[in-house]
């Protein structure tokens, strides 16, 4: 072994190098890289050993992945692209369950937005490879199905919140249809059987729209239920707060004691439409939505809402993309309840 190199001064605020590390040790530098890559081809001893991850663990070294970039000529970055995600209330979540997983196998993650412009994304796509990307993360606003591009496609590849068109892609999206159920249940579990109303666009070409009402309906069919009435209306507060209104005003509309609203957006209007029918949530009328935003938790009483488990979905979508042997299929992401004070049991006339 070569005689360490007497300690240099180090700049308040600068990062802590492999050298530093073995000028506290008291060893060589190649000592202190073999001690810290485990690599056994060298003989040291164990009290050499010990010192240099006693120096590690004091200067709070972090191996660089530049270094190791060029060492091993694979970058340790990844790519997140995204059509909307990156400025999307929501994306917080999914880029932080993303960049905590990709940080923990000792990747760095760059995102990047394409605002649906296939000459934007091209740009990204190139810009990342000259970068050194070793794998992509696509990603969508809402879960629908998406064209790949060839360049993306010769690329590791793992999909976000939406689904490929062609086989051999594998994506992560969320249990959509089991939310559907979960509410249903919920509602049968309350006793709610003859006044339940859906309330929110059928859009049965929008994936969450459609995979929600099936899992809805699936387990209303099962219990022998069937809605007592269905509330068209756009997904937002103002356009709900409209049609349930119309639909409380309604002298031969059946009697209501439960809301299934399609989104969280929905159920603000319907709690609106409710407070000026004079009727108490939950005491009259039960609410229960999707999508668990913070809206949910703003309205009062609080909301009962199925998730979108976001932070779930980006952590998964790159613990993915780092497995060799990734199965290229659909994984859907169970969506959690969260259990409010909007949902109770229905009045006995």
């Amino acid at each position: 072994m070569t005689e360490a190199t007497p300690p240099r001064p180090r700049a308040p605020g600068a990062r802590t190098t492999l050298l530093d590390v073995a000028q506290r040790a008291g060893v060589s530098r190649t000592t202190a890289s073999f001690v810290l890559t485990g690599r056994r081809d060298m003989r040291i001893s164990a009290d050499a050993e010990e010192r240099v991850r006693r120096a590690a663990r004091e200067l709070n070294y972090r191996p660089s992945l530049l270094a190791r970039s060029l060492r091993t000529n694979q970058s340790q970055t990844l790519g997140l692209l995204s059509d909307e995600i990156a400025s999307e209330a929501f994306a917080g979540d999914v880029i932080r369950g993303a960049t905590a997983t990709a940080l923990l196998h000792d990747h760095l993650l760059f995102v990047g937005e394409t605002e649906g412009d296939p000459q934007v994304e091209q740009s990204l796509i190139q810009n990342m490879l000259d970068r050194g990307v070793g794998g992509f993360v696509y990603a969508s606003m809402y879960t629908r199905k998406v064209s790949v591009s060839k360049v993306l496609r010769a690329q590791q590849l793992v999909l976000l919140n939406c689904l490929p068109r062609v086989r051999g892609v594998a994506a992560v999206i969320p249990d959509e249809r089991e939310a559907g159920r979960a509410v249903a249940r919920l509602l049968l579990d309350h006793g709610h059987r003859d006044g339940i109303v859906l309330v929110g666009e059928q859009a049965t070409h929008i994936h969450a729209a459609a995979e929600r009402l099936l899992g809805i309906t699936e387990v209303l069919k099962e219990a022998g239920v069937t809605p007592a009435a269905e509330v068209e209306c756009l997904w937002w507060p103002e356009p709900s707060y409209q049609a349930v209104t119309d639909f409380l005003r309604e002298p031969h509309a059946p009697p209501a004691t439960a809301l299934i609203c399609l989104n969280d957006r929905v159920a603000m209007g319907a709690y609106q439409a409710a407070a000026d029918a004079g009727l108490r949530i939950p005491d009259d009328l039960s609410i229960v939505a999707f999508d668990n935003s913070d809206l949910a938790a703003w309205l009062r009483p609080g909301l009962t809402s199925v998730g979108i488990p976001h932070f779930e979905m980006g952590r998964r979508a790159v613990e993915l993309l780092l497995d060799k042997d990734r199965p290229t299929t659909v994984e859907q992401i169970p969506m959690p309840v969260a259990h409010r004070d909007s949902v109770g049991s229905p009045r006995r006339a």
